[in-house]
């Protein structure tokens, strides 16, 4: 990996992050046609600079991060399923990330669901007077089932934050609670993806040069930065135009990436 490479995976990061298209579906994909997809360093690269991400987060909804602590209980709730099938699963995760047409598949099918997802709970975006709260309320429960949602985008190409939304609104939520709670939840994950890579690193005893500590440091702000935009873009247009964007382009993205694969180069071929 040189910096060149380090920053066009910083900003594809800070992009997909909290879009529902796969942030990790894309960096393989990217760093598959950079020729760097296998490289140690570059595996821990794409999850250390989700730290750049995390913040703008924090940075954007600050106060909401400060509000109680049932908020942290919460969290704390939806993240655990993601601790234990994440430490159960470590070495086949690890080996999907290497894989373009896992994502390739995962993008299509996601794509798919992502088509019909505003027709199926076009119900929560109804406001009832009666009951104001009833699409913005999270219960325990409800963070427990968007939790388990989670655990699938640990196949790569699936959306972290697509999984947790979608798992969001079947429990009534609207779109923009839905998002916002997904939000919130990859500050605890992204944390502890990056610390349990970060003690793989070390425990295999590599050591980081100076030019990769200063890609890992450019990447997080870069990634910072751009998903700062991407955050506040996104909830604005999912609140007025719902999925459907985001459903073809994962659509036309797998097919894509299948066709180049199967019939121009192996992306696999490193």
């Amino acid at each position: 990996m040189d910096l060149i490479d380090a920053i066009i995976l910083a900003i594809i990061e800070g992009i997909t992050e909290y879009l529902p298209v796969s942030s990790t579906g894309h960096m393989i994909i990217a760093s598959s046609f950079m020729k760097i997809a296998s490289d140690d360093f570059t595996k821990l690269f794409t999850i250390v600079i989700q730290l750049g991400a995390i913040l703008a987060v924090v940075i954007l909804y600050w106060k909401r991060f400060f509000q109680s602590l049932d908020f942290y209980f919460k969290l704390l709730v939806a993240f655990i399923p993601a601790v234990v099938l994440g430490l159960l699963l470590n070495d086949v995760i690890d080996d999907l990330l290497e894989s373009p047409v896992t994502v390739a598949v995962s993008l299509i099918v996601g794509g798919f669901i992502l088509l019909k997802v505003d027709d199926w709970f076009k119900s929560n975006e109804v406001f009832d007077e009666a009951n104001p709260t009833a699409h913005t309320e999270i219960s325990y429960s409800t963070a427990l089932k968007i939790g388990f949602f989670q655990t699938l985008a640990m196949i790569p190409g699936t959306s972290r934050s697509g999984a947790t939304i979608v798992g969001g609104m079947t429990q009534k939520l609207n779109r923009k609670t839905a998002a916002e709670f997904s939000f919130f939840l990859a500050v605890p994950t992204m944390l502890g993806a990056t610390a349990k890579k970060l003690y793989d690193y070390y425990q295999a005893g590599f050591s980081l040069s100076g030019d990769q500590i200063n890609y890992l440091i450019v990447g997080n702000v870069i990634a910072f930065i751009v998903a700062l935009i991407a955050i506040k873009s996104f909830i604005d247009y999912l609140s007025k135009k719902g999925f459907k964007l985001f459903g073809y382009y994962r659509i036309i993205l797998g097919i894509a990436l299948l066709v180049i694969h199967f019939f121009i180069y192996s992306l696999t071929t490193i």
